[in-house]
């Protein structure tokens, strides 16, 4: 179930798919994307979604995964899913299956074991401190297999489910104590650490593509749906959101909206991204 969000009709200057330049698709190397709600739908990802991944595959283009989502859930990504990478936790690592032995290979970003402990129990001392203030939320049901932040469920699991307003509060408490912290289209994450989506996204390039974004970013898109994907909607050329981005529009909690936008919500605005991308390829 997802947070009730009635909106003020925010203007924005998103094209629509029809108008993703054809050339910028002939150039394309590869395809980042969110996951909830933007792979996803509704809790689930529907066959459209995991067969554009395929396509993508077949087409001969990178997909990797940029997701507030646990390394619980990175393991299996990267071993299972036909992605090139995984990027979790908001940028607190990258999982890759190493093409060439076979074997997982994960990268933490400059914290080891020791640092991402204190760092998780300063985080418990602040979720205590706003559990008081806010009795309704909960740690995410995919807490137990995070390495290095703290997800507070605001309309995934928790009944009733809250508002957006509600996870701007909770953002805003982690941030005045001196965390980061960003607002899914589910979850606020919050962590220690500077780093985001953007900066690991640009590591693993680097690192396991060969590839420096500085000189490459026009030639990756990246979809996406909510605030914790704005570092990447600022950065990357070619950008485009599913249908749910206006929500977080209409909220004020968006800035920069992506460049491109789906009619269609989660794994159909997907699917229907890479479907425009692969026939504009031609």
């Amino acid at each position: 179930m997802r947070a009730d969000v009635r909106g003020h009709g925010c203007e924005t200057d998103m094209k629509p798919l029809r108008e993703i330049p054809e050339q910028a698709c002939r150039n394309l190397l590869g395809v980042f994307f969110d996951i909830d709600d933007t792979f996803s739908m509704h809790g689930k990802i529907r066959p459209e979604a995991f067969s554009a991944l395929w396509q993508l595959k077949d087409a001969g283009l990178l997909a990797v995964p940029i997701t507030g989502r646990p390394a619980g859930w990175a393991d299996h990504i990267a071993r299972m899913w036909p992605v090139d990478g995984v990027v979790g936790e908001n940028g607190a690592f990258y999982f890759r299956m190493d093409p060439r032995t076979a074997r997982l290979r994960k990268r933490f970003f400059l914290q080891d074991p020791g640092e991402r402990l204190r760092n998780r129990q300063r985080l418990e001392r602040i979720f205590r401190e706003l559990k008081e203030r806010l009795p309704g939320i909960a740690l995410a049901s995919d807490q137990p297999y995070r390495e290095a932040d703290f997800a507070v469920d605001f309309c995934e699991d928790v009944s009733p489910p809250l508002s957006l307003r509600d996870a701007e509060t909770i953002r805003a408490f982690f941030a005045a104590r001196g965390a980061q912290a960003k607002i899914s289209s589910i979850h606020v994450n919050a962590w220690f650490g500077d780093y985001d989506k953007l900066a690991m996204c640009r590591v693993f390039a680097e690192e396991e593509l060969g590839i420096s974004l500085e000189t490459e970013k026009e030639r990756f898109l990246f979809i996406g749906d909510s605030p914790n994907d704005s570092p990447m909607f600022s950065y990357f050329p070619l950008s485009s959101g599913v249908s749910g981005v206006q929500r977080f529009l209409d909220a004020g909690l968006l800035d920069p909206p992506p460049r491109f936008v789906s009619p269609l919500d989660g794994s159909l605005g997907f699917a229907q991204i890479v479907r425009q991308v692969l026939e504009r390829r031609g």
